[in-house]
């Protein structure tokens, strides 16, 4: 671990992890020359996430690339390995274990106990969206061209896009254009259908920098608070109203007696901002 940087011990080959301010990681992808996957880097940035979880100081995360012209161009298909079995079932079985596991990797964003910002620039195509859409807070650099690319090389996204951004975006009839058609959107479309919350003019340098304006704030806020929050937005995507109305007592029941509260009270009475405590030890 490098003595400036609390983080870096969470990078692996192609996903390098920094500090950049108190209590941010900004987790980067770097895998040239265009940030496509295979196992061993979905893998890894499902392992990151893992480890992300379980650091205490942490509290927010940005997800970014490391390129500077793009984001990530999806899956690399030369390096995909396709199961030799001769029988049809068994060849089945093991693409689903498969499947399974890439799915796991990429979910791990969402699993993520911390608040994920996508900060995406350029080239945005095929699991680049997977990928946003497991992530809480989507920005965009306003020279991003997305696509839901997998249609055009003979196959339906699987790995969480066609599960999650109908709900992110609630515009049913536009993520299924997208999807059947792999037509590139901008930056622009991508935020009018609610893909993203915000377009930030430039390119990666100007987005990378919003997106950890937008973790440094979340940071200063009360680790439990948010943490729950999290927990509570993504229960409450799953389950009925009343169904969430009645696992956020049972979990504001706990939550409640946390000393952040105390300090917050305490911080507004001395007119200066609060400070927390780490989430405790590694879990």
């Amino acid at each position: 671990m490098s003595a400036s940087d609390p983080y870096s011990h969470l990078s692996g080959q192609f996903t390098k992890v920094s500090c950049p301010s108190p209590h941010v990681a900004l987790v980067q992808l770097e895998r040239n020359p265009v940030n496509a996957f295979h196992e061993p880097f979905w893998v890894e940035l499902g392992n990151v996430f893992d480890a992300i979880s379980n650091e205490p100081s942490i509290r927010a995360v940005v997800l970014a690339s490391a390129l500077p012209k793009l984001f990530c161009a999806g899956i690399d298909f030369s390096a995909l390995k396709f199961s030799d079995a001769a029988d049809a079932a068994r060849k089945a079985l093991e693409l689903q274990k498969t499947i399974t596991s890439f799915q796991d990797s990429i979910s791990a964003l969402e699993r993520c106990r911390y608040p994920v910002i996508a900060a995406t620039h350029g080239v945005a195509y095929g699991l680049s969206i997977d990928i946003i859409a497991a992530c809480d807070v989507r920005y965009t650099a306003s020279n991003t061209v997305f696509s839901i690319k997998e249609v055009d090389v003979g196959l339906a996204a699987d790995i969480g896009t066609l599960a999650r951004t109908p709900k992110i975006t609630g515009n049913q009839s536009l993520v299924s254009e997208l999807a059947f058609t792999g037509r590139n959107f901008s930056a622009a479309e991508a935020e009018k259908m609610g893909l993203v919350s915000r377009v930030v003019q430039g390119g990666r340098d100007e987005v990378v920098a919003a997106a950890l304006e937008t973790a440094k704030l979340i940071a200063e806020k009360s680790p439990v608070a948010v943490l729950g929050t999290k927990h509570l937005l993504l229960h409450a995507r799953d389950h009925s109203v009343k169904e969430n109305l009645q696992y956020t007592v049972v979990w504001n029941s706990a939550m409640l007696q946390t000393q952040d509260m105390t300090e917050t009270m305490q911080a507004i009475k001395r007119k200066t901002k609060p400070k927390f405590g780490n989430l405790g030890s590694k879990l």
